[in-house]
């Protein structure tokens, strides 16, 4: 007689009750925060396509339970953002928040998710702060932050022996971080910065700032702009004719989602970023045929954080049968984790913040074509997170 032992019936059991236990859930009610009109629009849509996408390939459930949606358009308006999510959190009782672009409106979401402990993914926005003094263990991050991308392009600006350089950003958190995370690498590498150039958010007067780069003539040009104040800038610059004469570097987010109207102006441009157009891999593969067939659009890097965010989302919730309310369970499920991204895998830090590689990558057509490796499972500092 076949006998099975008690320990296989027990764990059956755990397993249904577990089962059993997130069916009972209600709808797991998740709040999009996300830009969908203005400047950052279609960054917000791409986030809110991948995450979406993510769940209709778990087959609409995230740890067990059915999803429904709560969507706000936070405009990319700092003074707007507390209230938007204390709506989502005290009108519409979400579970978890998704969002967002801006860093200055993700700040201000991040103050309000530590206050309330409401669990908060970043999609994109990569204010140091986050993961830095106001780290918390329910709030996590999926894309960078704001350092990383310049942090690795500063090394190869110094590696390909530029000695004098001029950085061009909006005078907005986002900006001046990306701006310091190129120049403290770029300066470790022998480089000089000669002066730090700056307009307000979301303006795109460029000509006066470029006239500038022209009478100083620096090695090359450092810039941090996305949306249509990419398109703007890298447009001016080349009817400028400056990037004749003075390369134009930047974040991937100078030329992601922005090519197509960018044209003949960024051609040969080099930028860096944690995502490129042909990886090539198996699982960016399937990921950017599923991502064209559901939305007749080829994905960019907003849509695989998106995306991402949501594999986050999973991980946490299947390490709690469901349940968000285990913070704990959750933040070390998703810290244990290995992410089985599009861009590559990658792992979450102490301050929960991606560890990932940062490409090197040019514009070729229309495509930002990966044509090495920038800087190698580089990690943000996490300075002033005290988490353990």
């Amino acid at each position: 007689m076949n006998l099975i032992k008690p320990s296989v019936v027990a764990f059956a059991l755990s397993m249904a009750a577990q089962v059993t236990y997130a069916q009972n859930l209600p709808p797991l009610k998740v709040g999009m925060m996300l830009p969908y009109s203005g400047t950052f629009a279609a960054l917000g849509n791409a986030i809110d396509n991948g995450f979406q996408l993510y769940v209709k390939e778990l087959g609409g459930k995230i740890g067990g339970r059915e999803i429904t949606y709560v969507k706000v358009d936070d405009e990319s308006e700092p003074s707007k953002a507390t209230d938007n999510i204390n709506k989502l959190i005290k009108r519409d009782n979400v579970d978890v928040v998704i969002g967002t672009v801006h860093s200055g409106v993700a700040m201000a979401m991040a103050k309000v998710a530590k206050d309330t402990g409401t669990m908060l993914i970043i999609p994109n926005a990569g204010a140091d702060a986050i993961t830095g003094p106001l780290c918390a263990k329910n709030i996590f991050r999926s894309s960078f932050t704001n350092g990383q991308p310049g942090y690795a392009m500063g090394e190869v600006a110094a590696k390909k022996g530029y000695k004098t350089a001029m950085t061009i950003t909006w005078k907005y958190a986002a900006g001046e971080e990306s701006v310091k995370g190129f120049q403290e690498s770029f300066e470790k590498g022998g480089g000089k910065i000669l002066k730090e150039l700056t307009l307000p958010f979301p303006g795109v007067e460029f000509q006066a700032l470029l006239t500038e780069v022209a009478a100083a003539k620096p090695d090359v040009v450092y810039s941090f702009f996305a949306g249509g104040g990419a398109v703007k800038f890298v447009k001016d610059y080349a009817a400028a004719g400056l990037n004749k004469t003075i390369p134009l570097v930047g974040p991937g987010f100078l030329t992601d989602g922005t090519l197509e109207a960018q044209g003949e102006s960024a051609q040969g441009m080099l930028t860096s970023l944690h995502y490129g157009d042909n990886l090539n891999t198996k699982r960016d593969n399937e990921f950017r045929l599923a991502y064209a067939k559901q939305y007749r659009l080829q994905p960019d890097v907003y849509a695989v954080q998106g995306y991402d965010a949501a594999q986050m989302l999973a991980i946490g919730l299947k390490a709690t049968n469901g349940d968000i309310t285990k913070k704990d369970e959750f933040a070390k499920a998703v810290t244990a984790a290995k992410i089985d991204s599009p861009r590559g895998p990658f792992t979450i830090s102490r301050a929960h913040n991606p560890v990932q590689d940062f490409y090197l990558r040019q514009v070729v057509g229309k495509e930002n074509k990966v044509i090495g490796i920038a800087s190698k499972s580089l990690a943000d500092a996490g300075r002033g997170c005290n988490l353990q």
